[in-house]
């Protein structure tokens, strides 16, 4: 029987490297597919997703919440845009403030990526159980916070 308040062995620590090594692999799978069709990537696919999850999101609050630099950004959220992807519209209370939001076009693609994902989550959770999900939502928890 394992000891919870010990610490992972370091060869369980290394089969959960990989273990999430190949399950982040198998989850970006099939979106990177359908990005790659269209020229893009999963850089592509993040800024995507967190503008549909947070519409009107300034230029400098994506930055904040992907905690990458504005050289980083730049170039695929411009490729975006030029895609009529992503539109970026000057706020109303200081026009030095660009605002982001998804195009049409941008809601069904962001849409296709996530609901792929959203299956492949939903049907793990489902055939590992309420038990696993809690577990897995902790874990993440905890490597999220650093």
């Amino acid at each position: 029987m394992v000891d919870l308040d010990d610490p992972a062995p370091a060869g369980d620590l290394h089969a959960a490297i990989e273990q999430f090594y190949f399950a982040y692999r198998g989850f970006t799978d099939r979106p990177d597919r359908i990005l790659e069709r269209r020229g893009l990537g999963r850089v592509h696919h993040r800024i995507l997703y967190f503008i549909g999850r947070r519409p009107e999101v300034s230029v400098r609050g994506l930055l904040d919440l992907l905690a990458v630099s504005k050289q980083a950004l730049n170039a695929p959220l411009r490729q975006l845009m030029e895609m009529d992807l992503v539109r970026a519209e000057a706020s109303t209370q200081d026009r030095r403030v660009k605002r982001l939001a998804l195009t049409a076009a941008g809601r069904k693609l962001e849409a296709e990526l996530t609901e792929a994902q959203t299956r492949h989550l939903r049907a793990a959770f489902d055939r590992a159980g309420a038990e696993a999900q809690r577990g897995w939502r902790a874990v993440m928890g905890e490597l999220v916070k650093g």
